[in-house]
């Protein structure tokens, strides 16, 4: 079909809607996962982990932290696999690519020279269940070499792969210790099944209504070139969500949010520069001489432009919310500084500190 013809304008409007990042907030976290299909885990805390300011850039201040806990190791309508949590609505989907992995040939040999270790992993969650990681003896007959991100201790690894297959489960968390379980015992029996084909077609335009407009990238968007409908940026090629199309112009208006570095919007840097015209360098690990905006810096999204970088921290030591720096990519307007300003104050309040450096 003929590709549509969007602006970068009408392009960004898409985008943020379907990142919920609009004037007509969603309700609950559960709307949010499902929406967007996952909310990243990170335990850099300079404000909030990115598993909590997503939801709160989202939501606002109705949100309460312990919703996602809930959501997760209650409910049971969220589940953690590849530091995400995602809505159980998408486990179907992803189980016939669980049920296939590893691709990798070097994965598939260590887990084969392993099936001691395997067995004997499956063996003791089955009778002792559920167990946290460090509860697990290491009984490994050949090692992974240390990565720089985990050390000799096998078991993660194990773990790891036994989740990827959908052997395993995240049952809960104790700080940022994960406690497992099999999957069986935790993820719901009566999911619908479906083929290979289906389900990666059906993956596929679920993240293409995450996105709005995603390039068809299966690694990268994990959108294909069958998702969706054909779309023309600005002459770049890209797939649109035609339910999102068509519901371009019911605009509500736009506002203030302050986007976690981790967070899903800003993933794509590509789109970033293409659609939006705005190059993000995220700067966490540059020599500190070297950084602009900040340590942990967070965009600053008004309306459906990047506006600024917000370097702010919460100071535990005297309970207030620090604010280093507000950056303007582009001058504000005073109407636009008081927005901003109306949002830093409502970010202190709902982590329930003081703040400081606001002027």
């Amino acid at each position: 079909m003929t590709p549509h013809a969007l602006t970068r304008d009408q392009a960004r409007r898409l985008i943020v809607r379907a990142q919920l990042l609009d004037a007509d907030r969603p309700g609950d976290v559960i709307e949010v996962a499902e929406q967007l299909t996952y909310i990243k885990i990170d335990p850099t805390a300079t404000i909030a982990p990115s598993e909590q300011t997503v939801p709160w850039s989202r939501i606002g201040w109705s949100y309460e932290p312990g919703q996602l806990r809930k959501a997760a190791e209650q409910d049971r309508l969220l589940f953690e696999f590849d530091g995400a949590f995602r809505p159980i609505s998408l486990l179907p989907l992803m189980l016939p690519g669980m049920r296939r992995w590893p691709q990798r040939e070097s994965s598939r040999q260590w887990l084969e020279a392993n099936a001691v270790f395997r067995g004997d992993v499956l063996a003791r969650l089955r009778a002792e269940g559920p167990l946290l990681t460090s509860d697990i003896p290491d009984t490994a007959q050949v090692n992974r070499a240390p990565d720089g991100w985990s050390g000799t201790n096998q078991v993660p690894h194990m773990l790891d792969f036994l989740l990827r297959q959908g052997e395993v489960a995240v049952v809960g968390r104790e700080g940022r210790h994960r406690r497992w379980d099999l999957a069986e015992r935790v993820y719901p029996k009566d999911l619908p099944e479906y083929g290979d084909d289906e389900a990666a077609l059906l993956l596929s335009e679920r993240r293409l209504q995450a996105g709005g407009v995603a390039r068809a990238h299966w690694w990268w968007s994990g959108v294909s070139k069958d998702a969706g409908e054909p779309a023309l940026v600005d002459g770049a090629k890209y797939r649109v969500d035609p339910e999102a199309l068509a519901a371009l112009d019911d605009d509500t208006g736009g506002r203030v949010a302050f986007l976690n570095p981790y967070d899903s919007l800003l993933f794509d840097r590509r789109r970033l520069q293409e659609v939006f015209e705005f190059t993000y360098v995220f700067e966490q690990f540059k020599p500190k001489a070297q950084r602009i905006y900040g340590y942990f810096a967070h965009p600053i999204l008004l309306g459906d432009r990047f506006v600024g970088m917000l370097d702010a921290e919460v100071d535990r030591a005297h309970d207030v919310l620090r604010v280093n720096a507000i950056h303007e990519l582009l001058p504000f307007e005073p109407e636009e500084m008081e927005m901003v300003r109306a949002e830093i104050a409502d970010l202190a309040e709902w982590l329930g500190v003081g703040l400081v450096g606001l002027r």
